[in-house]
């Protein structure tokens, strides 16, 4: 799987930003943070449409039988290829968001792939995160969500 991601990181996208951010993927790994409704909230008091918000979260002990509120995978619903097993997954790296917001600070396979592969306009994460990754980096600590998307937005208003 690392070397799939490894072998397809040299491939630059050409990200279009629009200071006009409409949709946004919301990529979450909550093995070590669950505020992710907060998070969400943030985003909404910001003027994003809570519609246009669509939330993936990643769990380190995913359980298939339990039933998560949000869409949720774990490490084992990918196969060695670095392709994912659930539809809604595989639906969310195909949207074309004018924003993906790769919420972890850990570097993990999983997250890491589906912040590759997805087909966002522009991608935001941590600065603790490989740069290749992300077109803008956050150095910020994972559990202060308000700071994290008023920088964001601080960033977004300031390129306009």
């Amino acid at each position: 799987m690392k070397k799939t991601l490894n072998k397809n990181l040299h491939i630059v996208k050409n990200e279009v930003f629009t200071s006009n951010i409409q949709t946004i993927g919301l990529l979450v790994d909550e093995s070590n943070f669950r505020h992710t409704k907060a998070l969400q909230k943030e985003l909404i008091l910001n003027g994003i449409l809570p519609e246009n918000i669509k939330i993936v979260v990643y769990r380190d002990k995913f359980k298939k039988k339990k039933e998560y509120v949000l869409a949720t995978f774990g490490k084992k619903q990918m196969n060695w290829k670095g392709e994912f097993e659930p539809t809604f997954l595989n639906e969310f790296i195909a949207t074309e968001f004018d924003l993906l917001i790769s919420y972890y600070d850990v570097e993990k396979t999983a997250l890491m792939m589906v912040t590759q592969k997805s087909k966002a306009k522009f991608k935001v994460g941590f600065a603790s995160i490989d740069l290749r990754f992300n077109r803008w980096m956050i150095d910020i600590p994972l559990e202060n969500y308000k700071l994290f998307v008023s920088e964001l937005f601080k960033y977004l208003r300031n390129i306009k």
